[in-house]
């Protein structure tokens, strides 16, 4: 373990849905004898199933962490990617000793410092320059060098006039850059962030990104980031792990694990043409009562045809949709309104049918859903969020026309012009 900040060996962890403990104290002393004095296997895991949230399961033990095997060299920035309930807060629990694994071992080389969730290792009732002080004690290190790092932690945190305040006080956003801070500054080994950084604003989300890079790149610490933003974990991490139902998938060069991760989302994408309506508020007078596209899968140079209805109570004289569609990461890439087009601003009573069309050469090649929104008199009158995906990929039948899309949102077809001298 010359080279290895952490190793982990068939690491796996099990938890009991419901009440806790056996049922009887006869069972619970059995299994205590099992599995202390014995030293054999806990009888009652064998019943235990894969932590696959969308299905009922017909045992109360799951495992929310099975098998695991993999070692994170020193100065590593390692990505840990995965949709939600796949194991990604319990692996970072077990590596920062917040929680004790069912079986399998973890060798850490190096202290730890642990941002998992909003307020973790703060005490309320102390104010900011208590709990930094608090947090170095935590970790290890002397009252000397945590004051010789407490004004680069105050002033990178950016709560200066607060610091003297409880942090019970405190919002989740001065919560989080106070405990980013401390943790990044003082000088841990290993630095591991959960997604807590998407309380705080862009503006900080970028700065602890550079922060992260450069104490990975610079100082040699190893860090293991969960984030569901690809865009960051790909800035910031050189490998990257892929966990689902508790297993890991793949694991390997970010740009490669990103990809898969993709690619195994689109084939559990909803290949459905009809829109589904399940997803809405509003309490309006007109709403959407259908939604449909023409095929799930479109090529960049065509356009994309949806067809929808919508149903009003009444007339009315001041109704605006409004299209947004997001991609994969939920970003909103692309927002329309009727507002300039005099199409469907006046609504007769009843069923009324209409069409959008997304011209072709805009979008990225990737999977994408729409959200359609009606808004009358100024409220929301319908709202259905994720109403449809489809997917846009790069096959286009001119020999011409190559698109580059590796980065960006959209592909906009500019014109080019050279000018020459005369």
């Amino acid at each position: 373990m010359s080279n290895i900040a952490i190793q982990v060996e068939n690491l796996s962890k099990a938890y009991q849905l419901g009440q806790i403990g056996t049922g009887t104290i006869s069972r619970d002393l059995e299994r205590f004898f099992v599995t202390k004095i014995m030293g054999k296997e806990d009888p009652f895991l064998k019943i235990g199933q894969t932590n696959d949230r969308t299905t009922k399961g017909s045992s109360d033990i799951v495992w929310s962490l099975k098998d695991l095997n993999f070692d994170i060299e020193q100065g590593d920035a390692v990505g840990i990617i995965g949709r939600n309930g796949a194991g990604k807060s319990t692996l970072l629990k077990l590596l920062s000793r917040v929680t004790a694994p069912t079986t399998g071992n973890i060798k850490v080389k190096g202290r730890i410092a642990s941002l998992l969730e909003v307020g973790t290792g703060f005490h309320p009732e102390l104010s900011g320059r208590e709990n930094i002080f608090l947090n170095g004690a935590i970790l290890g290190m002397r009252k000397a060098e945590i004051k010789r790092k407490f004004d680069e932690i105050v002033s990178f945190s950016g709560v200066e006039r607060y610091i003297d305040t409880p942090v019970k006080r405190y919002s989740s956003g001065m919560y989080v850059r106070l405990a980013f801070a401390v943790a990044a500054h003082l000088e841990s080994e290993i630095l591991i962030v959960d997604e807590v950084l998407a309380v705080g604003d862009a503006e900080f989300q970028k700065k602890c990104i550079g922060k992260m890079s450069d104490i990975s790149k610079g100082d040699g610490r190893t860090i293991l980031f969960v984030s569901h933003d690809l865009i960051a974990v790909q800035k910031l991490c050189t490998k990257s792990m892929l966990l689902e139902n508790g297993k890991m998938l793949i694991s390997g060069q970010t740009p490669n694990i990103i990809n898969h991760y993709l690619t195994h989302t689109k084939n559990q994408v909803d290949k459905s043409l009809e829109g589904n309506l399940d997803k809405r508020r509003g309490f309006g007078k007109i709403k959407l009562s259908r939604l449909s596209i023409e095929r799930p899968t479109f090529n960049i140079a065509e356009d994309i045809s949806v067809d929808f209805d919508i149903t009003s109570t009444e007339k009315v004289n001041d109704c605006l949709i409004y299209i947004a569609i997001k991609n994969i990461q939920e970003i909103e890439v692309f927002y329309a309104t009727n507002r300039y087009s005099n199409v469907f601003t006046e609504v007769e009573e009843g069923l009324s049918k209409g069409k959008l069309i997304i011209s072709p050469n805009y979008l990225m090649p990737g999977i994408y859903s729409l959200r359609f929104t009606i808004n009358q008199g100024g409220t929301i009158s319908d709202w259905v969020d994720d109403v449809i995906q489809f997917e846009i990929n790069p096959v286009c039948e001119r020999v011409d026309f190559i698109p580059d899309y590796k980065v960006g949102f959209f592909h906009h077809p500019i014109k080019w012009q050279e000018i020459k001298n005369t």
